[in-house]
């Protein structure tokens, strides 16, 4: 089973730039044109949240519009840029997302069970596990404990030392720690929100964070560093589950030089 994570789109009305700098649409193009090359193609899509930037319903008619090309089923969670109203109408079609409430879901129909946690805060940057959705979370792992898992969540759950991202960070970290503990069969928890791979143990699971396929948070580890980002190579994950092993590969996107051998037609290496 290969996952396709994508996140933190940002995608605004069509001509809209993010930022009046970052044109998410056409980057968010360039990331399906490239993975439309891709050999084996993704069974599944996952987009872990900021999908759109305002959570206006056009711009999830907007996104996807982009994304068609792909086919893949897609599974998408909420990030604090989303409208949970308007995203539950957007993806209504594919009947994962629960009719009312949090965004939360599990879904049983590959060989990776994928849950999708709502992490987002109505209005606010930074995310929450409350008691009833990690309630929730251990109820659902609960249910099914020999199943291999991955955990989707928008918000990650671990500090990153970015100070401005970390003051719209998750609350409920430890909570959601001890749940992890519980539950050895969660294979990775696969987050969005830093627009830059970051990774971490959380209750003795691995849990990373995605580059966006548009701009990038800047890499401040000072105290005081300001909220700001930067066009470094945008990007996206892949999550390769074979053989009982989950293998996570982050893609630069881009036109680069290569691929070249190292070794000549004899077999010899090129020196």
């Amino acid at each position: 089973m290969l996952i396709l994570q994508i996140t933190d789109t940002h995608i605004k009305l069509p001509g809209k730039l993010a930022y009046k700098k970052v044109d998410t649409a056409a980057m968010l193009r360039d990331c399906v044109a490239e993975v439309m090359t891709l050999d084996p193609r993704p069974d599944v899509i996952a987009l872990t949240g900021d999908l759109v930037d305002l959570g206006r319903p056009e711009e999830y008619t907007h996104l996807k519009e982009i994304l068609a090309p792909l086919k893949a089923p897609i599974y998408a969670i909420p990030g604090n840029h989303d409208g949970r109203d308007a995203m539950r109408e957007a993806f209504r079609d594919e009947a994962y997302l629960p009719e009312k409430g949090f965004l939360n879901y599990a879904v049983d129909r590959w060989p990776l069970r994928l849950i999708g946690l709502d992490t987002i805060i109505p209005q606010q940057g930074g995310g929450e596990l409350d008691a009833e959705r990690l309630e929730w979370l251990d109820r659902t792992l609960a249910h099914k404990p020999s199943a291999p898992t991955v955990v989707m969540m928008h918000h990650p759950p671990f500090p990153t030392s970015i100070a401005h991202m970390d003051r719209i960070g998750l609350k409920g970290r430890d909570g959601f720690a001890a749940v992890m503990a519980k539950h050895p069969q969660v294979q990775a928890i696969l987050c969005g929100h830093l627009h830059r791979t970051i990774q971490a143990v959380v209750g003795g699971r691995r849990a990373t964070t995605c580059p966006s396929p548009a701009h990038q948070v800047a890499l401040d580890l000072r105290e005081d560093g300001p909220s700001a980002f930067r066009m470094e190579p945008p990007g996206y994950m892949l999550h390769l589950w074979r053989d009982g092993t989950l293998v996570s590969h982050t893609a630069v996107l881009g036109d680069h030089p290569g691929p070249f051998p190292f070794f000549d037609p004899s077999g010899q290496l090129i020196d």
